[in-house]
């Protein structure tokens, strides 16, 4: 074939170089579409036609087996783009316009490049430059009629799966626990251990209110989950594998267990980068969904629950906090409401004087405004209220429950029994067949029958571990069911009260009781802690406890030993006023006994009038207010009382040894002044 040289090629198109894009969308079309690809090689000699050597045709087939529909993923793409974009390409060959793009805004993309370079756009149809009207026109139809042929075939396709999916008869992958008969019907799998692992599942779940505690319910167990292999050579195999929050996840989110048909629950949208996105969608944006389509482990309405359940769980609840009872003693983990701005209050743990103490705490607004907290309240005291109130209301009703929960522990233990049992079948059955194996081989054949033989030994090894792990786990719940501690059960059942303050109760167990009955707790600071609770059935109650005081007010020296003090103070010196205190049996704030210095660092703290004060209101002067008021030196008015001349009372002012003195009255005065003894003293 011979083609003609195009005017629109010249002198400067020919001096680049010349690159063909070659592209199929699948690589099932690379494979059995080969007559597409030659055809789209061929173009090669169109190039040479028009002028290009040989050796300066670049041909892109990177992109084989890669769809149109977005250019993220396609690296030859974008290599060709970059090239023409560096002004190195003088034209571009392509079968179609589809073979370089699909999407109107890739296509036109690479039209603005091309027309601001000069290249020139080559397909089965002619040659076109970008830079005239005419040929752009074409051009940007050309893409418009690409794409809109892509939304077409989109749609048909579609439009026949949403159509089977309408009568649930599209068959999509099932969940582990499902398989399809031979008409195409959904069923249970036949394989007991694993209807009784997922039912299992569902029921620990219904128990501990969490996916995490569910997990590790199963691992304390030693218990293995289901997974059926879908890719891979052991495709169609089911394999069992320590249970993960992920895996838990998605059982527990999926309404095929509760027998229902879903189309629709993850679709795909595009991202920011041009790549699509699954996204999981709410279930009133599903295309299809009919209950009761096939059989089920779980009841529609089981399954609702389960929805919100895990809807409470998730941490970006702010309308209401999530309410999974945890391992701390705080008894109103999730419950307790601020009675001042009305939301949930959060929980703070600290250890002092080697015990767990609890505190409620509302920071409101605080986070988002910096405002200070709004509540924080001491629990201890609020909690043996509630505590309380709960044996007042529950007490008829003590022995069905304990009772109860004895039968839901024999019925766990059962349930946890009967799957160790299918696991310790399945691997005897695994060991039967490797020794059907091994019997079979040939056995001349060593090659063969050496391997078949170790597989046969290793089968054996796993089923003697299964059995001995089985033995031991079996008479571990022996221990924990027997006959002394079913008696204990019954006998906390006729009291339970004393069930209540089991210590050997866990605090998870005691709060699960508390959610049974109570909707929330009501808080409020005062003078004392008001305390609503709301119960489940809407009646509520008032409760009020001692507010907890700070650590300084309860370190406070008490009223009684303040004023005792202060009226000592008076005839006694700080020394004398603590012998009396502990001989009366006060202590201070502290718990500690008293001494001096501790009577003297009360009566500054409390702003007590001192004793020399005290004295001196009641006329007592000291030594050197009288040698002032004689008109001597002290040490004159020493030497003179030395003697005798002077006489005065004296009151000891502190432990130190210092005295006041009763002030002299005038014959007294008068003789120590001219240091003659007083007539009265002779």
């Amino acid at each position: 074939m011979t083609y003609q040289r195009d005017e629109k090629v010249t002198r400067e198109h020919l001096a680049k170089d010349a690159y063909l894009y070659v592209r199929q969308s699948t690589l099932r079309q690379v494979h059995e579409n080969t007559e597409s690809t030659e055809r789209q090689y061929a173009l090669r000699q169109r190039a040479v036609a028009l002028g290009w050597p040989d050796e300066r045709i670049h041909v892109i087939d990177s992109d084989l087996g890669r769809s149109a529909a977005g250019a993220a993923d396609r690296e030859g793409f974008h290599r060709l783009v970059a090239d023409v974009g560096m002004g190195r390409a003088g034209i571009v060959m392509g079968l179609e316009v589809s073979r370089l793009a699909r999407r109107c805004s890739d296509w036109h993309h690479l039209l603005e490049i091309c027309a601001l370079t000069g290249t020139l756009i080559l397909d089965e149809d002619g040659l076109y430059d970008p830079r005239l009207f005419n040929d752009r026109l074409v051009l940007g139809l050309k893409g418009t009629m690409s794409e809109a042929e892509l939304y077409v075939i989109r749609s048909r396709l579609r439009g026949g799966l949403l159509n089977k999916a309408r009568r649930g008869e599209l068959p999509v992958r099932l969940p582990v626990g499902f398989v399809y008969d031979a008409d195409g019907k959904v069923l249970l799998d036949p394989d007991v251990q694993v209807q009784q692992s997922i039912r299992l599942l569902f029921e620990t779940f219904r128990r501990t209110g969490a996916a995490h505690a569910t997990v590790k319910a199963f691992r304390q167990e030693g218990l293995k989950f289901p997974k059926r292999v879908h890719e891979g050579p052991r495709a169609g195999e089911l394999m069992w594998q320590p249970l993960t929050e992920s895996r838990i996840a998605q059982i527990l989110h999926n309404p095929s267990y509760a027998g229902a048909f879903c189309y629709g629950r993850r679709q795909l949208r595009p991202g920011a980068d041009g790549r699509p996105r699954i996204v999981t969608m709410p279930e009133d944006q599903w295309f299809v969904l009919i209950p009761d389509a096939h059989a089920a482990y779980i009841s529609w309405e089981e399954y609702q629950r389960v929805q919100q359940q895990l809807a409470d769980n998730a941490s970006a609840q702010t309308a209401r906090r999530a309410y999974v009872p945890r391992e701390g003693p705080a008894l109103l983990q999730g419950l307790a409401v601020c009675g001042v701005c009305g939301t949930h209050m959060s929980v703070r743990y600290h250890v002092r004087h080697g015990h767990v103490r609890v505190t409620y705490l509302c920071r409101g607004m605080s986070n988002a405004t910096a405002l200070p907290a709004c509540q924080n309240i001491p629990g201890h005291t609020i909690d043996e209220a509630i505590g309380r109130l709960l044996l007042e209301v529950m007490t008829p009703a003590a022995l069905e429950l304990a009772l109860a929960v004895q039968r839901e522990v024999e019925q766990r233990f059962e349930e946890t029994d009967s799957l160790r049992r299918k696991e310790v079948e399945r691997v005897r059955y695994e060991a039967e067949c490797a020794r059907h194996r091994y019997m079979k081989v040939d056995p001349d054949n060593r090659l063969v029958a050496d391997t078949l033989e170790a597989q046969w030994n290793e089968k054996l090894r796993l089923l003697r571990e299964a059995e001995n792990d089985y033995s031991r786990r079996r008479e571990d719940d022996r221990m924990i069911l027997d006959k002394e501690k079913q008696e204990r059960i019954l006998t906390l059942a006729r009291d339970f009260p004393a069930l209540w303050r089991d210590p050997s109760l866990p605090h998870r167990e005691r709060k699960r009781m508390v959610a049974l009955l109570l909707q929330d707790v009501t808080l409020i600071k005062d003078e004392e802690i008001k305390i609503d609770v709301r119960f489940k059935g809407g009646a509520v109650r008032r409760l009020t406890a001692p507010r907890t005081l700070p650590g300084w007010e309860v370190w406070r020296t008490p009223l009684e030993v303040r004023e005792t003090i202060n009226g000592l103070l008076s005839d006694n010196t700080q020394g004398e006023i603590a012998a009396i205190l502990n001989g009366r049996g006060f202590r201070s704030g502290q718990g500690r006994t008293f001494d001096g210095r501790r009577v003297g660092a009360i009566q500054r703290e409390y702003g007590m009038k001192t004793r020399r004060s005290r004295l001196r209101d009641a006329g007592w002067i000291t030594m050197p207010d009288i040698a002032a008021l004689l008109g001597i030196s002290r040490t004159t008015l020493r030497k003179r009382r030395r003697c005798g001349i002077l006489r005065l009372e004296c009151c000891k002012l502190n432990d130190s040894g210092q005295f006041m003195y009763r002030r002299p009255d005038g014959a007294h005065a008068q003789a120590a002044a001219t240091g003659t003894p007083c007539a009265e003293e002779v």
